[in-house]
């Protein structure tokens, strides 16, 4: 098993890396494979609403949202980590996530996040955290994915990681998302290989408030 760690902050090794990195050795040490993902500083361009990926099954636009794509099937579990920025989640993961999720969803084969667990986590210096862990977790319930939660909001406090390390609520409550998140992951194992699919998912039905 895999778990993605996305780290949509700017600073590659800042807040959010060191809560993500929190919940890595936990997973690691509970013999789960995990990949901090960092997204970087280059901008990243919005969704065009081409539709393009319907047939491409990839972006048109080719960035590290393409990059993740070619791999995306590998993971079991997607952890997105934001900093709060505005109150809400980083300006460079916003569009990367839209592109991401949407073209991801559009893969002919399977969609590569549906029945797969989801967390939302939230560095900030003071507040924002709970609208960024609002937003993030929209991503996840579109999808049909599960949210793993630990005993409070998925958050860490701090300007600095030496701070966020000094948060030992926050950092108890990586930890404890992440071994939520490891249980999920193995009874899940645990299920399939004792003949448990995943629902079945009917025909989607697109409806729109315009009538004739």
């Amino acid at each position: 098993m895999k778990v993605l760690l996305l780290n949509g902050s700017p600073n590659e090794k800042g807040c959010t890396y060191t809560a993500l990195n929190e919940m890595a050795k936990v997973l690691n040490n509970e013999n789960i494979d995990t990949e901090i993902f960092y997204i970087g500083t280059d901008a990243i361009a919005p969704c065009r609403g081409c539709r393009a990926c319907a047939k491409l099954e990839k972006c048109i636009i080719n960035d590290k949202v393409n990059e993740l794509l070619d791999k995306i099937y590998e993971y079991d579990a997607f952890v997105i980590g934001s900093p709060v920025h505005y109150a809400s989640a980083s300006g460079v993961i916003s569009p990367f996530l839209d592109r991401l999720f949407y073209a991801g969803s559009r893969k002919i084969a399977k969609n590569p996040f549906k029945h797969k667990p989801g967390v939302a986590i939230a560095s900030c210096r003071r507040a924002g955290s709970t609208a960024t862990l609002d937003q993030l977790n929209k991503y996840f319930l579109i999808n049909q994915m599960p949210l793993i939660s630990g005993r409070y909001w998925n958050m860490v406090h701090g300007n600095t990681p030496e701070e966020v390390v000094k948060d030992l609520e926050g950092m108890q409550n990586m930890r404890i998302v992440a071994r939520n998140l490891a249980w999920h992951l193995k009874c899940k194992e645990l299920a399939l290989k004792n003949g448990i699919e995943p629902p079945e998912t009917e025909e989607v039905i697109y409806t729109n408030y315009i009538r004739g």
